[in-house]
């Protein structure tokens, strides 16, 4: 459990002879891994199924409601590609039924399971907003004006006082925006604060602006590639979460191109719909030049360890599935690639984040413990650390880069929780005027005037020194942040 603690990831002792591979994780404590100065936040990560007390009651009836409305659903008689998904599903239900019999088994994961709750956290997050919608912002005449603040910091000699001193403003969209810091980077774009982890960097853009990232020289490429596209679902479109792609339209991804010239793993995100799997194993993969090795199960429970759904369901699987294959450098066709071969039979089992948010295998494939290197980094061809990008993300990790059509999605502050302490002196020149400005006014100790035209001007003589601090705000503050929200909880001396 030390080691769980530390990389989020745990090995459940299966004590059988199929040589199943079974690891519960916990994604919130695998995201923070990638920051130094935030914290992912448990309850908003978890929110679809950490209720808060009170509403325990009304899920469980919900649900017991839900129970007796399919008993009561006519018998429905498979058509034949419908025949085929169950098939598969009958493959693997054994599996799946012993991970998650091995998981109930297991009393420290369970304790952990039930203390993912933190009511302080429900309270230090209400009232937060919603960020903008990069997508809708993305296709308008005006992208290419949009631009994004990134607000370096630097650590006051081990104290817990953070200084801002240097900003740069570079193109929000059509842009590689790199941190290449060991620190997070404060970002503010739109009206609003992001939270870019150390070492990462990531392109915005729509589908056609994908090729930017080829690199220039193919041992500069990418050897671990993980791709989540938005599949045509009738689910995500009615609920209107995110905008779907026809599936032809992903043929077109250039991943002979991102690939490393010792070759890259790739990792590919798909439903449990007969149709698409299919599209991928005949199509799909062919076109890339990828060839199939094998599958991993996500299998998602609730925080008392049940299915978030019954395993049998047959349009709502408790599970998904990541497969994985193997794509030949430029120039290598022909010669095997030198890496230890997949196993089958693996399963992740974790409780799922908000709607088609996946776990960060990105992240855990990067990380440097002897589980995770048998999980999958060791089976990466080429250079270790593993040159890792995302395909379609919606969030961003240390060390990897992400593209996609929102890859700020999850990245925006009320996500997080921060116990940073701000000096606003070390702001650039024209954001502490302002926010001194709305300090003096707000405490009558106004000194000087301003105009239309112009930054307030302040006579210092008038002005005590004043230490602007925050203290645990709950969420973390954007230096662009305005004044009223600047005096929310401050202390002067």
């Amino acid at each position: 459990m030390s080691s769980f603690s530390k990389s989020g990831i745990y090995r459940l002792d299966s004590n059988n002879s199929n040589n199943h591979i079974i690891y519960f994780i916990d994604p919130v404590r695998i995201l923070n891994r990638s920051y130094t100065r935030f914290q992912v936040s448990p309850f908003k990560y978890y929110s679809r199924f950490l209720k808060p007390k009170h509403e325990q009651g009304q899920t469980r009836d919900s649900e017991n409601l839900n129970k007796k409305n399919r008993k009561k659903r006519k018998f429905h008689r498979l058509n034949e590609r419908e025949l085929v998904a169950d098939q598969r599903h009958q493959e693997a239900r054994s599996l799946l039924l012993n991970a998650h019999e091995v998981l109930l088994r297991d009393k420290e994961i369970l304790s952990v399971l039930c203390n993912l709750r933190d009511d302080d956290d429900v309270c230090c997050l209400s009232g937060t907003k919603d960020g903008p919608c990069f997508i809708e912002h993305g296709s308008v005449w005006q992208a290419p004006m949009y631009e994004i603040c990134l607000h370096f910091c630097t650590d006051d000699g081990g104290s817990a006082l953070v200084q801002f001193d240097q900003q740069q403003v570079v193109p929000l969209y059509n842009n590689l925006i790199i941190n290449d810091t060991s620190e997070d980077v404060e970002a503010a774009t739109l009206d609003n604060c992001y939270i870019i982890p150390r070492e990462s960097c990531f392109h915005m853009s729509n589908l056609e602006q994908l090729h930017a990232l080829v690199p220039d020289k193919p041992d500069t490429g990418f050897n671990l590639i993980v791709i989540d596209p938005p599949w045509e679902n009738r689910s995500a479109h009615q609920k209107s979460v995110y905008p779907t792609v026809p599936n032809r339209y992903f043929l077109s991804l250039p991943i002979s191109q991102l690939t490393h010239t010792q070759g890259s793993l790739v990792a590919l995100w798909v439903t449990n719909r007969e149709k698409l799997r299919r599209f991928v194993e005949k199509e799909l993969f062919p076109t890339w030049g990828v060839s199939y090795k094998a599958v991993v199960y996500w299998l998602k429970v609730k925080v008392d360890g049940s299915l978030i759904s019954e395993l049998d369901l047959f349009h709502h699987r408790p599970y998904e599935c990541l497969l994985l294959g193997y794509r030949h450098g430029k120039g290598m066709d022909s010669e095997p690639l030198t890496t230890k071969s997949l196993p089958e039979n693996q399963v992740i089992i974790s409780v799922p984040g908000d709607y088609s948010r996946k776990p960060p295998i990105g992240g855990i494939l990067n990380l440097h413990f002897s589980v995770v290197r048998e999980l999958l980094l060791d089976y990466a061809p080429g250079p270790k650390p593993a040159r890792c990008i995302e395909l379609f993300a919606r969030e961003l990790l240390a060390g990897c880069t992400s593209w996609g059509n929102e890859p700020l999605h999850f990245q925006h502050s009320r996500y997080f929780l921060s116990d940073a302490t701000v000096d606003v002196r070390a702001y650039p020149y024209n954001l502490y005027y302002l926010a001194l400005f709305g300090i003096i006014n707000a405490y009558g100790l106004f000194g000087g005037s301003y105009s239309d035209k112009s930054l307030p001007t302040i006579d210092l003589r008038f002005i005590p020194t004043i230490d602007l601090r925050f203290k645990n705000l709950g969420t973390p503050t954007c230096p662009l942040t305005t004044t009223d929200s600047l005096l929310d909880d401050t202390a002067t001396s």
